[in-house]
């Protein structure tokens, strides 16, 4: 009787496993489409705070931002790069988006109106750009390009001494 093994190991030459390993991925993005692998990313891409994720704070741990109700205040000698033209502000908890463009405040909602995604924005040339699925609005709101068809809501902003308060 010949022992034969149940088990064989064996492992793929180096052509034949690239091969493999792009027909797969061909495979996946011509039944999914690119855009299922690409469009939805992790809000830490989009981070207007590229020192950690979080605004900055005073010695004492305070943002200086509060929200209260419809009302959000920013006081801005602690959110300094909100006082830079281009300087910009997501706040989650408000779902309130925040920047600074021609010496004017300008206070939006952050829930994207393609889809509602309210925390993958950035802010590039006066634009803020929905990374959910693309989305690119003006400073001002407006859709600059779809896939999202109606503007972003305004919320007024007023600037009394260094605080910034916006009324939803």
């Amino acid at each position: 009787m010949d022992n034969l093994s149940p088990f064989q190991t064996g492992n793929l030459t180096n052509s034949r496993r690239e091969f493999i390993e792009k027909s797969g991925v061909s495979i996946a993005l011509s039944f999914f489409g690119i855009g299922f692998f690409t469009s939805c990313s992790d809000s830490a891409d989009m981070n207007p705070n590229p020192s950690g994720g979080t605004p900055p704070k005073d010695a004492s741990g305070n943002t200086g931002i509060m929200v209260s109700g419809n009302t959000i205040t920013v006081d801005l000698k602690i959110q300094t790069g909100l006082n830079m033209s281009g300087g910009w502000l997501l706040i989650n908890n408000a779902k309130v988006l925040v920047s600074k463009v021609g010496g004017t405040f300008v206070a939006l909602t952050s829930v994207c109106t393609h889809s509602g995604c309210d925390t993958n924005w950035s802010f590039t040339n006066s634009t803020y750009n929905c990374s959910c699925h693309g989305s690119k609005f003006d400073a001002q709101g407006n859709v600059v390009s779809g896939p999202a068809t109606n503007p972003l809501k305004v919320y007024s902003t007023e600037v009394n001494g260094d605080v910034l308060t916006i009324k939803k």
